[in-house]
């Protein structure tokens, strides 16, 4: 279960953010986007991460050099043949279950295909897989060059050596993982799903507006408020993510996504990456 070469499928917050992890850790990385444009801006962010690193004394320019150089960005499915392939589409459960059935048919039985779902249970997008048991999550936190904590969840069908293959891989990257059972939103969102749900509860009661909910949160040891967390994530994607576990949980009402978040969606005003959310950002 040697890995030497990983594909990423989609580029983008979480997909490029993995790309750059993986390939600053020596691993050849080909990043994958059916949108040209998407592929470019990840090109120019991962660069600008790692201008960033190299000013903050965190990044040599040799590492930076290392990393670009282990990267390639494509358009074209066939360069995802990997001995590691990790999604990082979108939050539905068709698409994930159409894309690994093509990434299985282009891969031989020993690639490992993984899902950075953040909320699908892994069971349900692998069971029409010919090889359940080469398949499993590995779930990223953003921003995923940054942030330690990476999820390892097993399917029901999931071979425990893979599961040990991934977690040497996971170590490898500088990160610390975390071994979970398959149920939806895993660990850390099932237990995080309220620190938005109910401070959007809150925005919508009137009890206070955002920035003073946000304000109130960093008094007591937080590094960032709910709604400055929301918009460094996406809006989209944690609307998306809330949404995925209110109906894996049959519509518990403590998972209901909130109205005011959804307008966001409609809106277009996602956050940090589009200039707007709950703040505002330069472009």
């Amino acid at each position: 279960m040697e890995i030497k070469k990983v594909g990423i499928l989609g580029a983008g917050t979480m997909g490029l953010g993995i790309a750059q992890t993986t390939a600053m850790a020596g691993y050849k990385t080909v990043l994958f986007d059916i949108q040209k444009y998407a592929l470019d801006n990840a090109e120019v962010v991962i660069t600008k991460n790692l201008d960033k690193g190299i000013e903050k004394g965190k990044v040599t320019e040799a590492l930076k050099a290392s990393t670009l150089e282990n990267l390639t960005f494509t358009d074209h499915f066939d360069n995802l043949e990997s001995d590691l392939v990790i999604e990082a589409a979108l939050e539905k459960l068709d698409l994930k279950k159409s894309l690994f059935k093509n990434l299985e048919e282009l891969n031989g039985a020993e690639t490992i295909l993984a899902s950075n779902t953040s909320s699908i249970p892994i069971t349900q997008i692998g069971a029409e897989l010919k090889h359940p048991n080469r398949f499993l999550g590995i779930h990223f936190f953003n921003p995923a060059h940054i942030m330690k904590l990476v999820e390892i969840i097993s399917g029901v069908a999931t071979d425990p050596a893979v599961v040990q293959s991934i977690l040497k891989f996971v170590e490898s990257l500088g990160k610390v993982g975390v071994l979970a059972k398959d149920a939806p939103g895993f660990i850390v969102n099932r237990v995080a799903r309220h620190f938005y749900v109910e401070s959007l509860k809150v925005l919508e009661e009137g009890v206070a507006d955002h920035k003073n909910i946000d304000s109130l949160i960093k008094s007591v040891g937080f590094k960032m408020g709910p709604f400055e967390l929301m918009d460094l994530i996406g809006v989209d994607t944690n609307f998306a993510v809330t949404s995925s576990m209110y109906n894996a949980f049959h519509q518990d009402p403590k998972f209901r996504p909130n109205r005011i978040q959804e307008q966001k969606v409609v809106a277009g005003h996602h956050g940090r990456k589009s200039g707007k959310g709950f703040y505002d950002y330069e472009k």
